[in-house]
């Protein structure tokens, strides 16, 4: 089920095996320890389990059942995110649920859904471009989307385009938003 590495960090599989959550055993046994996890091809619609995997830096939880509302618990070492072909359909409202849970994210990997427009499913090359700033200005530790490496050029477009991201803006007193500075908790 895990292999353990030397520092009793484990890799572990739940690949195919038409679950809907983690075992409490896997938990129990695993989970304070868990680095990386598999649960591809599932079908999982909630990943409140994450808070018990405390040193989490690897999702792939391609070809479940995850939605736009998707719940996740705040997940500081993850730094990998894989959703692929899952039913993610508004992407402000899943990307803003992934920037306030995972302020570390590196990698993100949503291809073939529907909130994430490309040739694959019928997207246009302007909706896929328009997907990927919008992701980018929300993500400010992003490196790369969709397999794809992030570029300057890339990042400086995306915060032209976006220049108050979702995720860093709040309202003042008096009741405009204001953006958040970096320093900000």
């Amino acid at each position: 089920m895990a292999e353990a590495t030397k520092k009793k960090n484990y890799r572990v599989s739940e690949a195919y095996k038409d679950l809907t959550e983690l075992s409490a055993d896997l938990i129990a046994s695993y989970g304070p320890t868990i680095v990386e996890l598999d649960i591809s091809y599932n079908k999982f619609k909630d990943l409140r389990f994450l808070q018990e995997l405390p040193k989490l830096k690897s999702l792939v939880a391609d070809h479940n059942h995850l939605t736009s509302h998707v719940k996740i618990p705040h997940c500081a070492s993850l730094e990998t995110l894989w959703v692929n072909q899952n039913r993610i359909q508004n992407l402000s409202l899943f990307i803003a649920t992934v920037a306030k849970s995972c302020p570390n994210l590196k990698i993100l990997s949503m291809m073939k859904n529907e909130a994430a427009p490309s040739f694959f499913n019928g997207g246009d090359y302007q909706q896929y471009k328009d997907y990927r700033y919008f992701v980018i200005s929300s993500l400010p530790n992003l490196e790369v989307l969709d397999f794809s490496r992030i570029t300057p050029a890339e990042k400086s477009e995306a915060l032209r385009i976006y220049p108050i991201s979702i995720v860093h803006t709040s309202k003042s007193k008096s009741g405009k938003r204001k953006r958040k500075s970096k320093a900000s908790p």
